[in-house]
């Protein structure tokens, strides 16, 4: 078979899989087979460049960070709706329907307004163009990159499809991907995100797609905008033309000719939406003729023949009668809300996440206080605001440390105050335990150690992980390999709650599960990747992204433990906060006279010849941004302290040893041989090229070359495109010969 036909072949068969997966819930191949036809699509495409595809399923992990985005022209006007708040307002929307088109029966649509960012997407013979936000609604940014990322978005049409084709939908987060994402950020001691639509927009926003890779986003449609070679005639043959090219669309929706089946629908809608996997905010009721639509028309900014029932948001007051703290794996301490009981979005919440201290008083939340409770994204609870003037006398201004009488409420170990990211100006504060042995870390870590994305080990849930740690049998995951069966079967669990409301005796967990769990701990040390290892350590700012960067960039867990990469680009943060600070154009600290202002700059240049050096020594391994200054620091700082040279110690004496699944060696001087055609050669790269710079990266390495990030005395050639800017400039100043792309695939025949 040919490379085009095998490529076109497995870009097909992965598209498939990808929308059996992520759009209709029904998948046929392990992850694993989808992860070798993966690699298998990435290996032919960079042996055969010529073969590029924009639209290619190996795009959807991101590429290079752009500039800015470019603003495109919308083919049809992205029109608001016309927001109601009354069911009296449904009615007289309708019945201006019926005024307008001299007809008493009007068919019309009803179905969910989801909560998210709109969004424009045009394809043309059957392959997504190009995506855009509505900007002011003639023009908006092109976030194509972005959008090619979202696993439930169609990047090619299945057939029949029209010549041209402009979809209107919602990009959204779903509800439990939202709070595991804020779980994860709050865990790190980052700033949460306050909704699943603030998410979402500032996910758009990212000039690195492959940031945005790693952000739950999903698709769904909802609208025609343009659209050629083709007629359709109503709402149903335009929820057809979506469901015969594979494009997710808006359910459930109900179609009525009445207003009573208006009402009912919305009403039914009110109590269904909160089961709905994403944030919805009201229901959207649309004609059903397009015919009748295009004689209705619009206002210069709503269509005519559309309006949105806004549901009111639910938020109750409720009394805050305690302040709660939990202990995560890396030793954060989460304030937790204990709440009177309040009935919100169909369930009763008595509790409810502050975050962190900066949360805390920036609301000015006291124990004591009536609050106004709700949920964010209609999933998580939370305190939205205090009623002040509700305040009994005497309440406090709440205090992490004198709550806490400055020790961790699991293990009465001192706790330590750090501010991370930014809120308004000003630092997050966060309060961590840093007792290696603390327990509740202990359970945390190894939940967290045996979820199904890390050693997927069978059977160890939180209520074995916590007997486990009670019982003494462990205090950190490596201990499971030292478990023997007879005392892991003896494990007395907590008693299981009956219908009556009383308890039964505890359960003991048994031969049969003691030998699964076993034979799933003793899987792992052959089975499971170093990829898996990383993220199973449970390091701050280490996700499964990072944890698969780590493993391409090393081969063993002892080599990152000694990594020179996470030095050089931790001490490449360092150099660069010294040299804005002593930079002389810094404007919170400027020179005081001439002689200052000299010696700044003479220290800011020598600092700046120091960066390009030690970016020099990491070029050859284009580190991605999921290894940046924090993550490279949190893994020196694990593995330098006294808890982490325990854990390799240990490690090394169970005589574990897991590999890199993805390691690349870079390529050395001894295997670029004298006869190849870059041999000896550096390379730098820039400008905008015909083809991506990781495939022309790839062919220099192939001949022999090595391609470098920035241009010095050492370089042999530029191969520039349009642009170039300041890399252009100092290889002109260097006398480095400047390559177009034809000379350089000339140099490599």
């Amino acid at each position: 078979m040919s490379p085009s036909k095998k490529i076109n072949e497995l870009r097909s068969l992965l598209e498939r899989h990808n929308r059996l997966y992520y759009v209709e819930a029904r998948p046929e191949i392990a992850d694993a087979e989808y992860d070798r036809l993966f690699r298998e699509l990435e290996t032919l495409e960079h042996q055969h460049p010529e073969l590029d595809d924009p639209n290619s399923p190996t795009r959807r992990v991101g590429g290079a960070p752009l500039e800015g985005f470019k603003q495109v022209n919308h083919p049809v006007p992205m029109l608001s709706i016309d927001d109601v708040f009354t069911e009296e307002e449904v009615l007289d929307f309708y019945q201006r329907l019926q005024k307008n088109l001299g007809r008493k029966s009007i068919t019309v649509s009803i179905e969910p307004k989801i909560d998210g960012v709109a969004t424009s997407l045009v394809y043309r013979d059957g392959s997504l163009a190009y995506g855009a936000t509505r900007g002011d609604g003639l023009t908006g940014d092109e976030i194509t990159a972005n959008l090619r990322t979202i696993p439930s978005l169609p990047l090619t049409l299945k057939t029949p499809f029209p010549a041209m084709l402009e979809i209107r939908g919602e990009v959204f987060m779903p509800n439990k991907a939202f709070a595991r994402l804020n779980e994860e950020r709050e865990e790190a001691g980052l700033q949460t995100f306050a909704n699943p639509r603030n998410a979402t927009a500032g996910t758009l926003k990212q000039l690195d797609s492959r940031s945005v890779a790693k952000r739950p986003l999903s698709f769904i449609a909802h609208g025609l905008g343009a659209m050629e070679g083709l007629d359709l005639l109503s709402e149903g043959d335009f929820r057809s033309l979506l469901n015969s090219c594979s494009i997710p669309c808006n359910e459930p929706v109900w179609t009525t000719d009445t207003s009573n089946g208006v009402l009912s629908a919305i009403r039914e809608l009110g109590q269904r939406r909160l089961e709905l996997p994403y944030a919805t905010d009201g229901a959207v009721i649309k004609i059903a003729s397009l015919s009748d639509r295009a004689a209705l028309g619009a206002t210069s900014r709503a269509p005519r023949w559309a309006v949105a029932f806004k549901y009111p948001p639910e938020q109750k007051p409720t009394r805050l009668l305690d302040i709660t703290i939990q202990v995560g794996r890396s030793g954060i301490l989460t304030p937790v809300a204990e709440l009177e009981p309040v009935s919100l979005s169909a369930t009763t919440v008595s509790r409810a996440t502050l975050h962190n201290e900066s949360f805390i008083h920036d609301r000015d939340i006291r124990i004591g206080d009536t609050v106004l409770a709700h949920k964010s994204g209609e999933i998580i609870p939370e305190v939205l605001k205090v009623i002040t003037e509700d305040r009994p006398p005497g309440t406090k201004p709440f205090s992490m440390e004198e709550h806490l009488q400055g020790t961790c409420p699991a293990c009465n170990s001192p706790i330590a105050r750090r501010a991370n990211s930014e809120s308004k100006g000003r630092p997050v504060v966060t309060w961590w335990c840093e007792n290696p042995l603390c327990p509740n870390k202990a359970v945390a870590a190894l939940t967290h150690f045996a979820q199904r994305k890390a050693l997927d080990l069978d059977g160890l849930g939180e209520s074995v992980a916590i007997k486990l740690v009670e019982s003494g049998m462990v205090k950190s995951p490596l201990d499971l390999f030292s478990l023997r069966i007879q005392e892991l079967s003896d494990l007395l669990l907590d008693p299981a709650r009956l219908q009556t409301g009383e308890s039964s005796k505890p359960r003991r967990f048994g031969e049969k599960k003691a030998q699964l769990l076993i034979d799933s701990i003793n899987d792992s040390k052959a089975d499971q990747p170093l990829s898996r290892w990383i993220f199973a350590m449970g390091i701050p700012q280490i996700g499964e992204s990072a944890s698969r960067e780590l493993s391409r960039l090393h081969k063993t867990l002892p080599d990152i433990s000694s990594s020179k990469i996470l030095r050089t680009i931790s001490l490449l943060a360092d150099l660069e906060e010294e040299r804005k600070e002593v930079s002389p154009q810094n404007k919170d600290r400027p020179p005081l006279d001439d002689a200052e202002r000299s010696a700044r700059k003479k220290l800011h240049d020598a600092l700046k010849e120091r960066m390009q050096k030690a970016e020099e020594e990491i070029a050859d391994y284009e580190v991605s941004s999921d290894i940046g200054a924090v993550a490279s620091r949190n893994l020196i700082a694990f593995f330098s302290s006294q808890h982490g040279k325990e854990f390799m110690q240990q490690f090394e004496r169970l005589g574990l040893c897991p590999e890199s699944a993805n390691f690349l060696p870079r390529p050395s001087e001894a295997s670029a041989a004298t006869e190849m055609p870059l041999a000896g050669k550096t390379f730098v790269i820039t400008g905008t090229l015909s083809q991506p710079r990781s495939i022309y990266k790839e062919m220099i390495e192939q001949g022999g070359g090595k391609v470098s990030g920035s241009v010095s005395g050492n370089t042999s050639y530029l191969l520039a495109g349009e642009g170039g800017g300041s890399k252009r400039d100092k290889a002109d100043k260097l006398g480095v010969d400047i390559l177009s792309e034809d000379q350089l695939i000339s140099m490599l025949k």
